[in-house]
């Protein structure tokens, strides 16, 4: 079997040849990010390094060395022909590497070897499990955390609600007054605290109304900030707390 892809000595895949290969058209430091997303963990399937000074006195750029079966399923999500070939050519060095085929690869004692590959993923199995479970959190996190807009506190409920957490407006009104997030009572019931302003969890919208008789009548209405929205969903999210 010809060499479509070197694989080094440690059975690691280099992430910018593969991309190479693949003839991808977005830029290695933009792809390979979005690769690890579909669930790949560092240590277990791919570690980092930075490459090396090119002969032109370029910087060194981000690098990774990937395992086979990352480096397959990478070409199997790109979907097209050199995408196909790759993933076929890893299959058949999945299998030499294993010692189904070609004594060229066969290892010393490949009882051991089949002993550490089923460590190895059952390992990955397990923490591949953990990050999905944690998905829908942290891509949620992701884009409030990223957002510049503020929501209502109703709207937060509806959102915790949707991720599994058992609460509704007047619920969540209710926990952000007894855990000192908002005021409890009197003229300023349901305003922001203090403490919640200043670590930036709410923001106050105010709107002036002209009454019909002429006077301006001003009224407050407290939002949750885009930090907010974050630091609330992972505090529910992290212990599937109720509100």
């Amino acid at each position: 079997m010809s060499e479509l892809i070197k694989i080094n000595s440690e059975n690691k895949v280099n992430g910018r040849e593969l991309h190479k290969f693949l003839q991808i058209g977005t830029a290695y430091k933009d792809w390979f990010p979005r690769m690890v997303e579909y669930g790949f963990l560092e240590g277990v399937d791919f570690c980092s390094k930075m490459s090396k000074t090119s002969p032109n006195g370029g910087r060194p750029a981000s690098d990774h060395e990937m395992t086979i079966g990352m480096a397959k399923e990478i070409c199997m999500i790109q979907r097209n022909e050199r995408g196909k070939q790759a993933r076929l050519y890893f299959i058949e060095c999945e299998k030499r590497l294993r010692g189904l085929n070609a004594p060229s690869y066969q290892i010393a004692d490949p009882i051991d070897q089949a002993k550490r590959w089923i460590e190895e993923e059952t390992k990955r199995q397990e923490q591949a499990k953990q990050i999905t479970e944690m998905k829908p959190k942290a891509l949620f996190a992701d884009a409030v955390s990223a957002s510049k807009s503020s929501i209502l506190i109703g709207d937060l409920a509806k959102i915790l609600k949707g991720n599994g957490i058992a609460t509704g407006q007047k619920r969540l009104f209710s926990y952000m007054r007894d855990n000192g997030y908002l005021i409890k009572g009197g003229s300023s019931k349901n305003m922001p605290t203090q403490k919640a302003m200043e670590r930036g969890l709410f923001e106050i919208k105010e709107t002036t109304i002209n009454n019909p008789d002429g006077s301006i009548r001003v009224t407050k209405t407290t939002k949750v900030t885009g930090k907010g929205q974050q630091y609330f969903v992972n505090k529910f999210l992290d212990g599937r707390k109720e509100a």
